[in-house]
């Protein structure tokens, strides 16, 4: 007698294929294979919003988001990363991934505080109830930089003329964080490529499609 083959019927295939498929998007990798890595852990962290109200990193966690470090008297590189982080918010809003977060952190915060933050995020268009500015006390803020998202940041020293209004040294990269606060990807928010590769690795966690 001829052994049987179990068939699945055509409901439990379509079943199983979408769960393969939330599978890998948890896992950061796409249909085609793409992967990313896991870079480290978002820690701990307490510091304040622009709209005054405490965050943490449970406030962030669930979802994936984007982290930029910029200080609001920056003459540097600061106007090209908000550019460049608005860019990335209206991308995700044209693929309607309105889940996906932005979080600006000033490094800063002496002089940064929520009211100013606010006028800044105004200024570029930010769409705050998505894209969060975050101020604080220094000393949290820069470990949480330096220890947590493995950056540079670096005041000028006393009595050193600052180059192109840069009061402060830092980092330049964009960090890509996923829902469970874990560092998946650093790309120059300077360079519209690296900021196209983002926008690529993005869809990859969240498997959809931004540009």
């Amino acid at each position: 007698m001829a052994s049987r083959t179990p068939i699945r019927s055509g409901a439990a295939v379509v079943v199983a294929i979408a769960v393969l498929l939330a599978a890998c998007r948890e896992a950061g990798t796409d249909r085609t294979g793409a992967t990313l890595d896991r870079l480290g852990t978002v820690p701990p962290f307490a510091l304040v919003g622009a709209d005054g109200r405490a965050i943490g990193e449970r406030d962030l966690a669930g979802r994936v988001w984007v982290a930029d470090f910029i200080f609001t008297r920056c003459g540097g590189i600061c106007p090209v990363l908000t550019n460049q982080m608005k860019r990335v918010q209206t991308a995700l809003d044209r693929a309607g991934m309105h889940d996906v977060g932005l979080v600006s952190f000033s490094v800063d915060p002496l002089h940064d505080t929520p009211a100013v933050l606010r006028e800044y995020a105004a200024r570029f268009g930010a769409d705050t109830g998505r894209w969060r500015f975050v101020t604080g006390d220094r000393a949290a803020l820069y470990a949480l930089v330096q220890d947590g998202f493995r950056l540079a940041v670096e005041p000028q020293p006393e009595g050193q003329e600052p180059a192109a209004g840069e009061l402060i040294t830092h980092s330049d990269r964009f960090v890509l964080v996923d829902s469970a606060l874990q560092i998946r990807g650093y790309y120059h928010g300077t360079e519209a490529t690296d900021v196209d590769r983002l926008l690529a690795d993005i869809s990859i966690l969240r498997g959809g499609s931004a540009s």
